[in-house]
């Protein structure tokens, strides 16, 4: 088991009990809820890391628990967990600031490694419905057709990015909310995968691209 605290957030009582079932072997569940406005009460007391949230619900669904939640909690990361695929439900949920969007037709494991994928900074989609958010979000997601920096993933851009600016790791860790030894890791796996030596050839790499 992790340390990732994770909260559940769905309207239909079977299918929370069944979830919390299978993650409550990978992660603490800090808390469940089956209406918007206890949800958005129960994540402000428990600062959970990660909420998986359905995006259907009365009283404004996902979308108000994300965007009430953020407002006060910045820090907290959501996932979405839906029935629903269709575009318009995707992209509202990451407009609001979901950090990724399942089905609920994900295996257990998957779902597992989803959320541990979004504690860690990832952005985790369901197959299909990836080509929805890149067309609707572009650059906001992907932001450059540059297969070297295709390579890396969302949180290790975001770290490269930071440390080609000149942040040191402390800094970088404060702004992300991660370990200064997390910062180190993402760091050589930037150097390793874009085959550079320093952070340095980092920042002028870089700035080459006008990605800083």
């Amino acid at each position: 088991m992790t340390d990732t605290t994770l909260f559940l957030v769905d309207d239909h009582a079977l299918f929370l009990s069944g979830v919390r079932s299978e993650l409550s072997e990978h992660f603490p569940i800090v808390g469940t809820a089956g209406d918007v406005d206890e949800a958005i009460s129960l994540i402000r007391d428990t600062r959970p890391d990660v909420v998986l949230v359905d995006v259907h619900m009365p009283g404004g669904g996902g979308v108000t628990v994300i965007t009430q939640v953020l407002q006060t909690h910045p820090d907290v990361k959501f996932l979405a967990l839906s029935v629903s695929d269709s575009p318009e439900d995707v992209i509202a949920m990451i407009r609001a600031g979901a950090r990724g969007y399942v089905t609920k037709s994900i295996a257990p494991n998957e779902l597992a490694e989803a959320v541990r994928r979004i504690a860690d900074g990832d952005a985790v989609f369901s197959p299909r419905l990836a080509g929805f958010v890149l067309d609707a979000f572009g650059g906001a997601i992907s932001p450059a057709a540059d297969p070297e920096l295709d390579q890396l993933t969302p949180r290790e851009q975001e770290v490269m990015r930071l440390i080609a600016r000149g942040l040191a790791y402390k800094q970088v860790a404060r702004k992300l909310s991660i370990s200064i030894k997390t910062v180190e890791t993402h760091v050589s796996s930037v150097l390793r995968k874009l085959q550079l030596s320093s952070r340095h050839e980092l920042a002028r790499w870089a700035s080459d691209r006008k990605i800083v």
